[in-house]
């Protein structure tokens, strides 16, 4: 007897006996295969990775759907491989915000801005009549001289605007900032504030009278201070949400000025904006020399008028692409990962923006590229474009009044202007930070070009700090010892122009002279500033010297690295005084083989290790020369492998041979046994080393 129609049961009798039996046997069964989908569901990770997937001959053999096959040719065409392109869209996952955490975060914007609209005004008073201010909130700025002309008086702002990456959709975790600008009315701000620094003091007083009433607001978890890009002149107000989200987003206040309140040809970067008589105490010089221009100072009052027009731009270019937002997603990972975006001077996410921008608009970028492909195409602009020596321009203007490209290069080390074509987006960066840049654009697009398996790896997931980036380092400490070197420089127009901060005023003075004096040894040297910290509205702002250790990396050439000879000019040439003048006692005059008479100075070096290290006396004896900063300052690290390709125990000459005989003649062969135990023991010695410094390499 067959088996029954699939129909059967459901027609037969309820009370069959049979039917019933089946009917039970039918529902076991489909409780084991739904038993047996649980425990695949729930069972471990492993398990279910190793479950093999049933396909059917028709599923097997199906043709590509039309979406499977645009995505093949997309794959082919904008990526290097499949596997490339699922962790570039995993890595992005990561990276962007979720939904639910921008509602969030969009909420808490819209609180702030009700509340920062409804801070009480002040009475009007002198700037250096700051008796107004409440005990509990200190004005975040060094305010030195402190004697400054102007009156002050708080009013509500007349607009509060989100601006930056978080408006764009490019901002990446972990850490999100939301920047807002509060424009400042009008009748605050006077014509001839531009001149010493009485903007930046009606700037840090503005944020004062925030600081103390959004600080008893118990709405906020956090309410501190902090700089603007690492600037002392340009201090922001960072506020959190209270409770659980304290750390979903940190939204930075920057008062600004309104748009096209002050005349832009006088902040050009051949203009002086703070007086010698003012800020140094001095009278001018009666031979009617000009004041120095402060390219500096005038840049970051134009930033705070161009915060608007930035993202206005950078919302036209973007737009709808999301080719475009993924790639610059990309690029602010790529920095981070290096560590290039931190600090003063560093190479931020708006700045790669920005170059995302000019890329698009001279048509080096589509707006239908992938986030990888614009990667690609920002890096090896990067790569082969040095805005040291060529600078680039998004104003499209033909105004004979604007200044040319070349006024810039003689105040600013990068040159990339904005729209307007008066201010320098690279006016902080230094030609160190941008040559560190150029040269790990160099070697992330020889990894991409390579197609390895690990370049994803590498190039985006992998930390890579300045004790990994360069042969050796050096620490600088205490950073109150470069106010001496400023002195010693004699670079009062550039403490003039940067508001004492004598950190950046020595700075570009100290890798010109290591690079001058390393020489043919140097392929790169770059610095590192660590970023400055936030601190309470009830506190002094940090000084100078607080912001920790001033970081060089040297990357090395092998070729000359160990020579113990830096050969000068001859004695009767003109050259000869600047060799002498360079290196002061260590420079003398000898004799060569060839008969010739030269300059020269000579390292003490014995052995191949000492060589190596040559650069450390080079380093040292150039600071102490120059600089005034003694060796006991300048913490090096170099020369920590010296100690683990040395066996920590000499194996004797004979016994890695032996004497045996061969055809009647005594014949000095190795003895292998001999070599591998030297082997062994060397091993052990290096493992021993490697434990013994391993806390020298934490950094």
């Amino acid at each position: 007897m067959g088996p029954a129609p699939a129909g059967a049961k459901h027609r037969a009798a309820a009370g069959d006996p049979e039917v019933m039996e089946l009917a039970l046997e039918d529902t076991r069964q489909e409780g084991k295969k739904e038993y047996s989908k649980k425990c695949t569901l729930v069972g471990s990770p492993m398990e279910s990775l190793l479950q093999p997937v049933k396909l059917s001959q028709a599923e097997l053999y199906k043709e590509p759907t039309n979406e499977e096959l645009n995505r093949l040719r997309e794959t082919e065409s904008l990526f290097h491989s499949s596997l490339l392109r699922l962790q570039v869209e995993e890595l992005l996952k990561e990276v962007r915000l979720s939904e639910k955490k921008k509602e969030r975060i969009d909420a808490f914007l819209r609180e702030v801005n009700q509340r920062v609209l409804k801070v009480p005004s002040t009475p009007k008073t002198q700037l250096t009549d700051q008796t107004w201010l409440p005990a509990g909130v200190r004005v975040p700025l060094h305010q030195v001289p402190y004697t400054v002309k102007g009156s002050f008086c708080f009013l509500p702002p007349a607009q509060v605007t989100v601006v930056g990456s978080y408006l764009l959709g490019t901002c990446v975790r972990p850490d999100i900032n939301v920047d807002m600008a509060v424009t400042m009315p009008k009748e605050l701000l006077q014509d001839k504030d531009g001149l010493n620094q009485r903007y930046f003091r009606k700037r840090a007083l503005y944020l004062a009278q925030l600081a103390h009433h959004l600080g008893q607001d118990p709405f906020f978890g956090s309410v501190r201070f902090s700089y603007t890009n690492g600037c002392h002149l340009k201090p922001s107000l960072l506020l959190r949400p209270h409770g659980k989200d304290e750390r979903l987003v940190t939204v930075r206040l920057h008062p600004c000025p309104p748009p096209d309140f002050f005349r832009l040809c006088r902040l050009l970067p051949s203009k002086n904006n703070v007086r010698s008589a003012w800020y140094r105490g001095q009278s001018p010089p009666g031979d009617g020399s000009p004041e120095p221009p402060t390219p500096h100072y005038n840049t970051w009052v134009l930033q705070d008028m161009a915060l608007e027009s930035h993202v206005q731009l950078l919302s036209t270019v973007l737009g709808s692409a999301l080719g475009l937002k993924d790639g610059v997603a990309l690029l602010k990972v790529w920095l981070r990962q290096r560590e290039l975006d931190k600090g003063l001077g560093g190479f931020s996410g708006f700045l790669v923006s920005m170059l995302v921008a000019f890329l698009v608009s001279t048509r080096k970028i589509h707006t239908t590229m992938s986030g990888y492909q614009v990667l690609r195409s920002v890096l090896q602009f990067l790569a082969t474009t040095d805005l040291t020596v060529n600078g680039i321009s998004l104003c499209l203007s033909s105004d004979p009044s604007l200044p040319a490209l070349a006024d810039f290069h003689q105040a600013f080390s990068v040159v990339f202007l904005d729209s307007s074509g008066c201010l320098n987006l690279c006016a902080d960066v230094t030609a160190s930070t941008y040559h560190q840049v150029q040269h790990e654009a160099r070697l992330s697009m020889a990894l991409l070009d390579s197609r390895a398996d690990d370049g994803f790896q590498f190039l985006l997931m992998t930390p890579k700090p300045v004790i990994r980036a360069f042969d050796h380092v050096l620490h600088l400490h205490p950073l109150s010892r470069l106010q001496a070197a400023c002195h010693r420089l004699k670079l009062w127009p550039e403490l003039q122009d940067l508001g004492g901060d004598y950190v950046s005023a020595a700075l570009g003075s100290l890798t010109t002279l290591l690079e001058q004096g390393l020489g043919s040894r140097l392929h790169l040297l770059a610095h590192s500033r660590p970023p400055v910290l936030e601190w309470d509205i009830s506190q002094d702002p940090p000084k100078h010297r607080d912001s920790g250790t001033l970081t060089l990396g040297l990357l090395l050439r092998p070729e000359g690295l160990t020579s113990v000879l830096e050969l000068g000019p001859e004695a009767n040439q003109p050259e000869a005084a600047d060799f002498r003048q360079f290196w002061g006692f260590r420079s003398e005059l000898r004799r060569f083989q060839d008969g010739a008479i030269r300059e020269a100075v000579v390292w003490e070096a014995a052995s191949m290790a000492q060589k190596r290290l040559i650069p450390h006396q080079v380093v040292t004896h150039l600071l102490a020369l120059h600089a005034d900063i003694p060796d006991t300052c300048v913490h090096y690290v170099g020369g920590l492998l010296d100690a683990l390709i040395q066996s920590p125990k000499e194996a004797s000459n004979t016994k890695g041979h032996m004497v045996v005989s061969q055809s009647g003649e005594l014949v000095m062969v190795p003895n292998v046994e001999a070599i591998l135990e030297d082997f062994a023991i060397l091993g052990e010695g290096l493992v021993q080393a490697v434990e013994a410094r391993s806390e020298r390499w934490t950094v």
